[in-house]
């Protein structure tokens, strides 16, 4: 059988699997039965020990470590009927599995162009979203009215937002409230405060959290130039709405300073829908370090710890891990008392993200809150055995702390985990997408690794949508363990007919500054040969494993 004759009869395998080949129809998914499931809080070790506790292999902790807290309780009941992922591609797959592990119906939405897409034929149910001609096919995906209406006809009563799109819309919030279908994630009042960046840093001031200098949101170039006058260059200029990277610019020439706010602008308002920006002044070489919170909505915020986001290119993340290992521990205890600090005083309800930079002298300045799910939260749940998922929806199903077994002094690290995006992109074009049919798609797995991805052979890749179709987490009892089992997932994943970014995910992973643990979000401007991957090659053991070609 030649080579087509192959690639023919792996599709066609494939699609009578479930995973559907390129052109193929994919009929809507019927009703399946789905099995109740739960994520309570483990008993994890006190981080002081010198090496964090766990398997060798990644999984289980030795049996010298604290022992998990199982016990034979009945699960409580779905805390809703139906759930709406109200996004697309990974994380519509993602908040489905956690829908269907407690026991409750999902529904995907999608649009023509994402017909084929797992999150459609994954789902329970799936409805096709309508746009005017002519229109992107992301417009559909931010239709707030056409949404609510597919939720109210099919029965919905809960809908979470993911990440992107609408997740961060006190209109979408207002509106599931005016439908009587429950939001999964902040309240009104929190998506007021805490999605326009600018009353965020109001927040911060309020409570005490340390924050870079900045202006309020700024209209217009006259505005620009006076505040720029006032602070001096280097300057950030940043979309008051959103994340993502989208509509940030560093200035640092004058002559700079109003096409940047120009062009922030429009990609602000392309993106979500607000064309706000705002400005602070530029922390140069930073650590971009983060804290997971839950609120209950009463005043009681958790955090699961902290993650290190400082792996970067154009202000969007590619690398990240849990916990922050390297970080002083007063730094870090006093990041997880700000972040408590500030979301506790705005009663947040549900999960957020408090982001900081950290300096060369180690001073933290607030950046934002994140008011949803982050692409990230993977490395949070390996780390501390909590389904952050999950835990949204039985909040928002009115779940208190104590009902859902969470209490701060249970809640430690154990190990470290890493996640890294594997996108459609060309480093050496500066990450340019590129779009294409994948002619093969074969996935990494083992101990210790998890993938949530949504690829498969024959998938089209569009440049309509963002270009992570993986993302891969890998845990470990070490740093050092972890990386190394992260490397060889990517060495092991296979994706062809399109350009990914997993060589350079590679060449980071095995450059020595990545592996000393400290790294700022200057990483991989100051090392552009990570961005050379036509001939790189890697010190490992075997000439396959050392040449991405073979």
């Amino acid at each position: 059988m030649g080579i087509v004759g192959r690639h023919s009869a792996i599709v066609a395998a494939l699609t009578a699997l479930g995973a559907p080949g390129a052109g193929a129809f994919v009929p809507s998914p019927s009703r399946r039965r789905t099995i109740a499931s739960s994520s309570l809080p483990v008993a994890l070790v006190d981080p002081a020990e010198a090496k964090l506790s766990g398997g060798e292999d990644g999984g289980p902790s030795s049996p010298a470590a604290r022992p998990q807290q199982i016990t034979a309780d009945k699960l409580p009941p779905p805390p809703f009927k139906k759930v709406m992922a109200a996004n697309r591609a990974e994380i519509s797959v993602r908040i489905q599995r956690a829908v269907t592990e407690l026991n409750m119906a999902s529904v995907a939405i999608y649009v023509d162009e994402d017909r084929y897409g797992q999150h459609r034929w994954g789902a329970d149910e799936s409805y096709v979203l309508e746009k005017a001609e002519g229109a992107t096919p992301i417009s559909a995906y931010l239709d707030i009215d056409q949404i609510i209406g597919i939720a109210k006809d099919g029965g919905v009563d809960a809908i979470h937002p993911g990440y992107g799109f609408l997740s961060e819309s006190p209109q979408f919030a207002q509106a599931c409230a005016d439908a009587g279908i429950a939001f999964v994630g902040p309240t009104v009042e929190n998506l007021d405060t805490f999605s326009d960046k600018t009353s965020a840093r109001e927040a911060a001031i309020a409570a005490g959290v340390p924050v870079v200098p900045g202006s309020d949101a700024l209209k217009d170039a006259d505005e620009v130039n006076a505040f720029v006058d006032e602070i001096g260059l280097p300057v950030i200029i940043k979309a008051a709405m959103g994340g993502g990277g989208k509509g940030m610019r560093v200035v640092r020439e004058r002559s700079d300073l109003i096409p940047f706010f120009e062009s922030a602008s429009s990609e602000a308002l392309a993106s979500f829908g607000d064309g706000s920006v705002f400005i602070e002044r530029f922390v140069d070489r930073p650590r971009h370090i983060e804290v997971q919170i839950i609120g209950d909505g009463n005043g009681n915020v958790i955090h699961l710890w902290e993650r290190d986001c400082s792996i970067q290119r154009r202000h969007q993340k590619v690398i990240e891990m849990a916990p922050a290992w390297s970080l002083p521990d007063d730094l870090r205890a006093a990041l997880h008392k700000y972040a408590v600090d500030l979301t506790s005083k705005a009663k947040y309800k549900n999960a957020g993200t408090v982001e900081f930079l950290v300096d060369q002298e180690n001073n933290p300045y607030f950046i934002e809150v994140n008011p949803r799910i982050q692409v990230e939260h993977t490395v949070t749940e390996e780390v501390t055995g909590i389904d952050v998922v999950q835990t949204q929806i039985r909040i928002a199903g009115g779940a208190s702390f104590e009902e859902i077994g969470l209490r701060q002094e249970d809640i430690t690290p154990r190990g470290v985990a890493i996640q890294c995006r594997v996108t459609t992109e060309n480093p050496e074009r500066d990450f340019a997408p590129d779009t294409g049919i994948i002619s093969l798609y074969r996935h990494s797995a083992g101990a210790g690794i998890r993938m949530d991805g949504v690829g498969y052979t024959g998938l089209a890749i569009t440049p309509y949508f963002d270009s992570m179709i993986v993302k891969y987490t890998a845990r470990g009892s070490s740093f050092a363990e972890t990386v190394a089992r992260m490397r060889r997932v990517l060495i092991e994943c296979r994706i062809r007919g399109v350009k990914t970014n997993i060589p350079f995910l590679l060449n980071v992973l095995t450059h020595p500054e990545f592996e000393s643990g400290v790294v700022t979000t200057a990483f991989i401007d100051e090392n552009p040969g990570l961005k050379k991957i036509s001939e790189s090659t890697w010190d490992f053991a075997s000439e396959e494993q050392s040449d991405q070609r073979k």
